[in-house]
Parts: C-alpha cells; structure tokens; sequence
C-alpha cells in the first residue's frame, strides 16, 4: 500500500489503482452534470451529478451511480470566480488531500493553468493547457472548440505525472486520464481524479 493509501479499505484502494482511466460526462442534460469514470476494464470507478445553477461549488463522488457511498468530496467556501480554490478530501477517511486552484487572469485568456497544493497549502505542482496557440484560437472563435479539444499535463517539477486529454462528440465530452507518467507515485490519483472532473467541470463552461 502506499503512502497516499493509508487508512483507505481495500475496494478504495483498488479504486484509485488504475495507470488510465476515462472521464465521461453527459452534454445535454436539463437538471445538471453527470460525470461517470471508468478503469481500464470499463467498471465504473466514481460517479458525480451536479445540480444545476449552483452558486457554490459542492462535488461528491461516490462508488455507484444509486450514490450509496461516497469517496471523494470537492469543495469550495467561496461563490465561483476564476480564481477558485477547490479543497479535496476523502469522504471515508475525512484526510484532506490537497486543494486545486485555478489561475484567474492567466487561465481566462491564455493558457488554463492549476495550481496543486498539498494539505498544508503548499503549492507543490501544476496542470497546464498543453498549446497555447489553441487555447487562444478556441478563445477567439468559439466553433473551434469542438475541433481543438483540450490537453493538459500535470507536473511536479519538471515531471509530468499526469495527463488529461478532451474527446468530444455532439453528446459526450470524454477526458482520458493517463498516471502512467508517475510509476513513483508522486501525485495521489484521488487528487488526480478530482482534478479531471474540476477540468471538466470548470474549464468546459467557457
């Protein structure tokens, strides 16, 4: 088990022990988001469903779609702006994880940039948007975002340990969600998980 799995059961741990997974949410939805994240094998790892017009941000991610058990928990005590800091905690255990900040006036135009910080606060890496000349394109011309979807890279230091790559059809919005760049484990994947379905959540409304 490593570090970033202590105190978690087994089934959790197995849960976040995937090197890939796949983000899926639902576009044309009247009464909010639904987010499903399968493994590799296509079981369904975590689930979400945001209600529509919150002002708050309050993301619980659960084991099933019936929403019985809850694993992960993003949250915010502030209304949205663009500069936005989401803290992650692990429902089962109530560890805090770290906390996802969103650059404000540097992700609004140019490239979107995170910021990760660890649970002390201490900003330790960052997800970037992959190609700023379709950043901006896609700023410039909105018709150009269903042809020049989204990647991002997370890095600690110079490190990629992760990476997040948009597919989109008229109906779903897919992000693949690649750990393998992190055989060593750096970036805790309930911390990457979360992060994908904030890229999703939060960038997919511009």
């Amino acid at each position: 088990m490593s570090e970033h799995n202590t105190g978690m059961n087994d089934d959790a741990v197995a849960r976040f022990a995937h090197p890939n997974y796949v983000l899926r949410r639902k576009l044309l939805t009247v009464l909010g988001a639904k987010f499903h994240i399968y493994a590799p094998d296509g079981d369904l790892a975590l689930f979400a469903k945001l209600k529509a017009l919150k002002l708050r941000e309050d993301i619980r991610l659960y084991a099933d779609e019936a929403q019985t058990r809850e694993l992960l928990r993003i949250g915010t005590k502030s209304i949205i702006d663009f500069s936005g800091a989401y803290d992650v905690f692990d429902s089962e255990t109530e560890e805090r994880l770290g906390t996802l900040r969103r650059k404000g006036m540097k992700s609004s135009f140019l490239r979107d940039e995170w910021l990760i910080l660890d649970a002390e606060g201490n900003e330790f890496g960052k997800i970037v948007e992959e190609s700023m000349f379709k950043a901006i394109a896609r700023r410039l011309y909105d018709g150009l975002a269903f042809f020049m979807p989204q990647k991002y890279e997370a890095f600690i230091g110079d490190q990629v340990v992760a990476s997040y790559r948009q597919h989109f059809n008229p109906i779903v919005q897919k992000i693949a969600i690649d750990f393998s760049h992190d055989p060593q484990g750096r970036l805790d994947p309930r911390l990457g998980l979360a992060a994908a379905v904030l890229l999703c959540a939060v960038e997919g409304r511009q």
